[in-house]
């Protein structure tokens, strides 16, 4: 598989995956609300925002790496470090899968439509993740029905708002940074 890139020039294609990661880091940290949900917690937040531009940005491999690798970073100083690993995948696959969607597009033509498409479909694996390990990890511990079905009621609104507020977020400000990418970076590949 040819890995897609933002730019020839690979110290840029690092610097803004590490940027990129930086920012999911910090809209995790300090954009979010956290939801009791019996023994467990769920976040309402802005960190699937980054994650999601992330993939637009930078592609399938870049973005996916940065979504991953800051959501990971966060769960290991936030107190979630037990669902570091999952979560350094799934964030991955969420960016990995938007990023395909749009960078599949021949050059110059990230029309509206494609990068919505993207987007809402990144969105969307990554709820279906997260609510099956959400399941399996309740299910793995001999949690009773009922306290799988109320842990799950609260989940999944609150997965499927981060991910409509994602993609209303991401969308826009892909189009606006992509343009202020473009004037910075002449070799941008996008």
């Amino acid at each position: 598989m040819k890995v897609k890139c933002i730019s020839k020039n690979s110290n840029v294609n690092l610097a803004v995956t590490g940027l990129m990661a930086a920012l999911v880091f910090i809209a995790t940290m300090f954009f979010k609300v956290q939801i009791p949900v019996g023994g467990d917690k769920t976040m309402l937040g802005f960190a699937n925002v980054f994650c999601i531009l992330s993939g637009l940005l930078l592609g399938p491999v870049y973005g996916g790496l940065a979504a991953g690798i800051g959501s990971c970073l966060f769960d290991l100083v936030g107190g979630w470090a037990s669902s570091a690993p999952v979560t350094l995948v799934t964030k991955f696959i969420m960016a990995f899968v938007c990023g395909v969607i749009v960078w599949s597009a021949k050059s110059g033509e990230k029309k509206l439509s494609r990068v919505i498409v993207g987007a809402v479909t990144g969105s969307l694996t990554y709820c279906a993740l997260y609510i099956a390990y959400s399941w399996a990890k309740l299910a793995l511990v001999g949690s009773a029905w009922q306290a799988v079905r109320l842990q799950l009621s609260v989940k999944i609104p609150v997965t499927l708002i981060n991910a409509l507020v994602a993609d209303a977020i991401a969308v826009p400000l892909f189009y606006a940074l992509r343009n202020s990418l473009k004037r910075a970076l002449p070799d941008l590949k996008q």
